[in-house]
């Protein structure tokens, strides 16, 4: 049984992982192409000089130095219309250290070229010599001062990051975490096709204290169950490696590189592995949610919603979750027949719809899976009311980490307050003002209003949270992560409390009985809300 220093230690661990997938390949295009050279001659400018003078694009740029804030390597300040940054104690000595980020950043591109599931030769052999370099710390020089010495191990935690984040999700959606492996010793072979490559793996996972070995069986320790149990929680970051990939041409090129799409087919992102990712997550928001649930469908049974419409369906998990937890746990379960629950999967995605369709009949479960956009809910409406005559109105609406990733599109509404977000907000490589965000955010939900006026919405956020506060608590959330992977795909994570505000100015409310946050700290970077008519 992990005692509960040894539970934190690892899951600082973990989340520093999941830090160095995001920074690893920001920093060293960064490094590689003069700007942080660029910010030590200069000391202080804002974020629209350093573009113009490096030949950046500005929205991507300013991610970009927001992440290295929130690692502590930069001091970085919204000032309404203007960001500045400004160097501090850390940023030199972090910078001079930037080269180390070089041959796993290389290794990111390499694996570019091969299977996205599959182990193969070729990347084996590369990942072989950086486990070498790595278990000998690169050869650094142990440092005499405190301060060099912590940015040094915070960079090869970096690093470890990337050796360990994309094969443990290898690993567990290849089933090498089934509870055959996790429950007895087992050698290479009975895993893999080049047991001596996979063994190179195995060795190094040794060597970080996830196995134990004996002769040429390995044995899961206490540390690696832990690391088994949790490969999901790599997921999403890792699922945006394609994306990382490309942050040169991001930074540099052509903003549009991640959206000249090819048959409709995502490219900066793994889809499947997100959804698996995600997956392991959800759980822990849907036993929240169904307090909410309950509570409506134990209502008398003619003031209760027709049903529930899932904007951004996914998988159909969530609508198979609810209609169980309606099923069994509530007065409207025992009406079915006479009161039928009247289900909608929508999603902007069309193979998302194909999976949701495939699950919800597995699951036995009667439901519309239909096209969707969150941004236009006027023709889901339509849709609804021509093919089924429904009302989007008579339906609670529901949704999963999605408001943010809405289309951008210029604002119209005007906000009561100035914005107090510290985020970083692009489209297509321009600089999104932060007032302008929570402009569009309100835009967006005076689309929605009229329809969730009667029945209300039920949605799970994702947030950010200022730069400064991620440096101070490194090892205690993801924020990183998230600024990272959303930031550069032109997706609006505000903070929390932005959110709310906005909310409000549009005479809706969060219902304080059911509002939770993840952690329920100032760290939180995830919101429960049952929005209603004030």
């Amino acid at each position: 049984m992990l005692s509960t220093p040894k539970k934190q230690q690892f899951r600082e661990e973990l989340f520093r992982h999941l830090d160095g997938i995001a920074v690893a390949p920001v920093a060293y295009s960064l490094f590689k192409n003069d700007i942080t050279k660029h910010l030590l001659s200069i000391k202080e400018a804002s974020v629209s000089q350093i573009a113009t003078s490096c030949k950046a694009n500005e929205g991507y740029l300013n991610v970009a130095l927001r992440i290295l804030s929130a690692q502590g390597w930069l001091d970085y300040l919204v000032d309404q219309e203007k960001v500045m940054v400004s160097i501090n104690k850390y940023s030199e000595i972090a910078f001079k250290h930037f080269y180390l980020y070089k041959d796993i950043v290389d290794l990111l591109q390499y694996s570019g070229k091969f299977h996205p599931r599959k182990f193969e030769l070729e990347p084996f052999h590369k990942l072989e010599k950086l486990f070498k370099k790595y278990e000998t710390r690169f050869r650094l020089e142990s440092p005499d001062d405190t301060t060099t010495s912590q940015i040094q191990s915070q960079i090869l935690k970096h690093i470890e990051g990337i050796l360990v984040g994309p094969t443990t999700v290898h690993l567990g959606m290849g089933g090498m975490f089934h509870k055959y492996f996790m429950e007895a010793s087992f050698s290479a072979d009975e895993y893999h096709r080049f047991p001596e490559s996979f063994d190179t793996i195995l060795t190094f996972l040794c060597h970080l204290g996830w196995f134990s070995k004996s002769n040429s069986n390995y044995t899961f320790t206490e540390k690696g169950l832990f690391f088994a149990k949790r490969a999901s929680a790599y997921g999403v970051t890792v699922s945006y490696i394609p994306m990382f990939r490309q942050m040169d041409t991001l930074l540099f090129g052509d903003p549009n590189v991640l959206w000249n799409l090819q048959n409709e087919n995502e490219t900066h992102v793994d889809r499947e592995m997100n959804v698996w990712g995600s997956g392991g997550a959800h759980a822990t928001y849907f036993k929240k949610i169904d307090e909410i649930i309950i509570s409506l469908f134990n209502k008398p049974l003619d003031e209760q919603p027709k049903g529930i419409l899932d904007m951004g369906c996914g998988n159909g998990a969530f609508l198979i979750h609810l209609f169980e937890v309606i099923e069994s746990k509530t007065l409207r379960g025992q009406y079915l027949d006479d009161y039928p629950l009247f289900l909608v999967g929508a999603d902007y995605n069309k193979a998302a719809l194909k999976v949701t369709r495939a699950n919800l009949i597995q699951a036995d479960i009667w439901a519309k899976v239909i096209w969707g956009d969150i941004s236009d809910p006027d023709l889901l409406q339509k849709d609804l009311k021509e093919n089924y005559q429904i009302e989007l109105k008579d339906l609670l609406s529901v949704r999963t980490f999605l408001d943010h990733n809405r289309i951008w599109s210029e604002p119209v509404s005007q906000i009561n307050r100035p914005s107090k977000s510290t985020g970083a907000f692009a489209y297509r490589g321009k600089r999104l003002h932060n007032n302008n965000v929570e402009c569009n955010l309100k835009d967006h939900f005076k689309k929605w209003r009229e329809h969730i006026a009667k029945f209300g919405l039920i949605v799970i956020e994702l947030h950010t949270i200022p730069p400064g506060l991620t440096a101070k608590n490194l090892g205690k959330t993801a924020a990183t992560a998230y600024d990272a992977t959303h930031g550069f795909s032109d997706q609006y994570i505000l903070e929390i409390d932005s959110f709310l505000k906005v909310i409000e100015e549009i005479g809706l409310q969060s219902d304080s009985t059911y509002f939770s946050k993840f952690p329920d700290s100032d760290l939180a970077t995830v919101s429960i809300n049952y929005i209603i008519g004030a």
